[in-house]
């Protein structure tokens, strides 16, 4: 395929299967056929495959719709989504639905055309008979490939078992000629007609198989790009047979590299269930210690590499044994504290390169989804794996989170926190989260960072963990203790009615020049007392956020701790 110079009617698309949350690898597709078609002038269509009606969900489907939204992957037609103030989606040309269980008639049509000129076929096999012949060609050593038997029945009486109601599936009568995919990524791809078997186009059940209902529905929506991973490129030879056999136009196809992960496994949904099950081997946990899974049904996922816990529980039984989840979905990232820009930006870069240098002659990495969309072209993927490294991902995130202005982080770190953590948006408004911004935003990489800064106000007064060495240094070390100076700073804290951050850094310095001393030389034995550490917010933000008779409390709890030490060298 040659790049586009009239991009009249250039139309992608991206159809997930609504079984689960929005996989990052599927994020990927769907941003590059975004940015494919905004970049030559044309549509981005987004449709749903669940025809799976034993996998798929309407929670899943509203999921990925939500995510593909809150990423910014705006979908020209598809099904509606109002999200975050904008309409997305709708049918202007009329070539919906766009649900797949809801096009079956359209399906069913082109399957009896199909059938009707000979170039497919009903077969009665039952899934017993066909199950036995695999088994004998694996005990022969041979590849098993349909015999053909629905053929030998004569076509007058397949339609007429098959429309008597009489079980069967439905195969595509291969032709016998090589079939080459003309891949605009992979270059020409060849594959001989002993690849191919007679496979199935509808299934017993009388839904459609991915390869019928794919093709139909590409073709009725004017589809003219098919950009997707690479383990479809095992599939696309079937779907040009199908399209030649209904005499559809075969639109371009680029096959972009996979996404692995660093060891070079591939980047998986069961990456999460396999931490989850290795870390309850290793605390030997033999009953569930989550609400919603009994014991039966937890001893059976331990022991079943198959079965997979619903992501919410993954979520529930990491938190109590005290292990971080690999990031795999897209809710993955958002529930860790990335911005979609930054994820945007990392994922525009798994197979793609711009091929621009900047002003220093270093390769151009970072670019916004309006850069992405008028300079994405075929020409700039690689053939090649890529590898999802999460340490430039972070890198990424912590720079665009750094840009922000204090408003911008204030309002995403406060919108974030009402979603993934309601302790920190109960203790913080947007207004607090504005006065910790300065402090916070230029030390945290991810937005979920920003709680351990500020956790010291989480905890309650008396549960404050002192760092021994922090309290050795700022409170006890030295001719002039520390301790000293903060019970004596203590009275002047009781006294004061203006507890803003401004007053109290006022404060601190006067007392600190009454005593002789430098204003650290207080700063630190109040910082340790409030948060039990020696590294926080600047110390009026610090103290302000705890207010006036927390601090009190802190100091008092402090100076037992240390006179507890004490007693206890002694």
């Amino acid at each position: 395929m040659t790049e586009i110079t009239d991009s009249i009617g250039c139309i992608t698309r991206f159809a997930p299967s609504p079984t689960g949350h929005l996989h990052i690898g599927g994020a990927r597709t769907a941003l590059l056929c975004w940015a494919f078609a905004k970049a030559n002038g044309g549509k981005f269509v987004l449709r749903i495959e669940d025809t799976d009606q034993t996998r798929s969900s309407e929670s899943s489907m509203r999921g990925i719709l939500e995510d593909m939204g809150w990423l910014g992957i705006e979908w020209d037609e598809g099904p509606e989504l109002s999200f975050d103030g904008k309409a997305l989606g709708g049918d202007p040309r009329s070539v919906g639905p766009f649900f797949q269980a809801q096009r079956l008639e359209l399906y069913n049509t082109h399957i009896r055309t199909l059938i009707e000129a000979g170039k497919a076929y009903p077969a009665f096999e039952t899934p017993e008979v066909l199950d036995a012949a695999r088994k004998e060609a694996i005990a022969a050593k041979t590849g098993y490939k349909y015999n053909r038997a629905g053929l030998e029945i004569s076509l007058a009486d397949r339609i007429a078992r098959m429309d008597a109601g009489e079980a069967h599936v439905v195969r595509l009568k291969m032709p016998d000629e090589a079939i080459t995919v003309h891949d605009a990524i992979l270059g020409d791809v060849t594959v001989e007609p002993s690849e191919f078997d007679d496979f199935i186009i509808r299934k017993r059940d009388g839904f459609p198989t991915y390869h019928l209902a794919v093709v139909v529905d590409d073709a009725l929506m004017g589809v003219t790009h098919v950009l997707r991973g690479q383990e479809h490129l095992i599939n696309t030879p079937r779907h040009i047979a199908i399209q030649r056999a209904l005499g559809f136009d075969t639109p371009s196809y680029g096959h972009m590299p996979l996404i692995f992960n660093p060891d070079g496994s591939k980047m998986s949904k069961r990456d999460k269930d396999k931490l989850a099950k290795k870390a309850v081997k290793e605390q030997k946990i033999e009953s569930c210690p989550i609400e919603g899974v009994n014991d039966e049904d937890f001893a059976k996922w331990l022991k079943d590499k198959t079965r997979q816990l619903a992501s919410d529980d993954l979520i529930a039984l990491a938190k109590v044994l005290g292990i971080t989840l690999p990031e795999i979905d897209v809710e993955d990232f958002r529930r860790a504290g990335y911005l979609p820009g930054a994820l945007n930006n990392y994922l525009a870069l798994l197979g793609w390169n711009p091929k621009v240098k900047n002003e220093d002659g270093t390769d151009l990495e970072h670019f916004d989804m309006d850069y992405l969309g008028s300079h994405f072209t075929m020409g700039g993927m690689s053939k090649g794996q890529s590898k999802f490294d999460r340490v430039k991902l972070m890198s990424f995130n912590g720079d665009a989170i750094a840009a922000l202005s204090d408003e911008a982080f204030a309002s995403i770190w406060f919108a974030w926190a009402q979603q993934y953590d309601a302790e920190l948006a109960g203790r913080f408004d947007e207004a607090a989260m504005l006065t910790l911004a300065p402090a916070v935003k230029t030390r945290c990489k991810t937005l979920a960072d920003g709680r351990n800064i500020v956790g010291f106000a989480l905890v309650a007064d008396d549960s404050i963990v002192y760092d021994g060495k922090a309290v050795h240094k700022a409170l006890i070390k030295g001719e002039k203790k520390g301790l000293e100076l903060l019970m004596g700073f203590r009275s002047v804290l009781e006294t004061m009615d203006d507890f803003t951050p401004e007053a109290i850094e006022a404060a601190v310095k006067d007392y600190a020049e009454s005593q002789e001393v430098g204003m650290g030389k207080l700063a630190q034995p109040l910082r340790v007392s409030a948060t039990g550490a020696a590294v926080s917010p600047p110390l009026g933000q610090t103290l302000a956020i705890l207010g006036k008779e927390a601090v009190v409390r802190r100091i008092d709890l402090c100076e037992a701790f240390v006179e507890k030490q004490a007693s206890a060298a002694s």
